[in-house]
């Protein structure tokens, strides 16, 4: 599989729209049955450990709302940055900024997925990402 900044950017689009309807069983679908992760400091193998991180993370993670940019991409591999913001049990409001590397299979599912995310406290007044879907008339740049 060898990218072209149209499938990439694609790519990248069709995981933002996966992610955001929370749904550990569809996301994973996305990934090889062996596909390697690091997520923070999270090392996860196979779509069975992936759909178990997805579950726990968006139990805690609520109202989740997540965009993606393409940064970059070559061959079988892209680089992705991302922000998303959601809030915790007590209420406090959470933006994630973080970069993935994702390396794909001939068949198009990711193989490997590395995450570095971290987390800044927001006040909801000061929340950008609103909805879990973004406007089809969004660049994603």
């Amino acid at each position: 599989m060898n990218f072209t900044e149209e499938t990439a950017r694609a790519k990248v689009r069709a995981a933002e729209d996966a992610w955001n309807t929370r749904d550990p069983e569809r996301v994973s679908l996305a990934y090889t049955p062996d596909s390697v992760w690091r997520n923070r400091d999270e090392f996860l193998t196979g779509r069975e450990e992936i759909r178990e991180f997805l579950t726990r993370k968006w139990a805690g993670e609520r109202d989740y709302a997540l965009r993606k940019d393409l940064w970059t991409f070559g061959g079988n591999r892209i680089a992705v940055r991302f922000q998303y913001e959601w809030h915790d049990a007590d209420g406090q409001w959470w933006r994630s900024y973080g970069n993935e590397l994702w390396e794909f299979a001939d068949d198009g599912l990711m193989r490997r997925r590395e995450a570095s995310i971290n987390d800044v406290r927001i006040d909801e007044a000061d929340r950008r990402i609103l909805g879990d879907r973004r406007p089809k008339e969004l660049p994603l740049a």
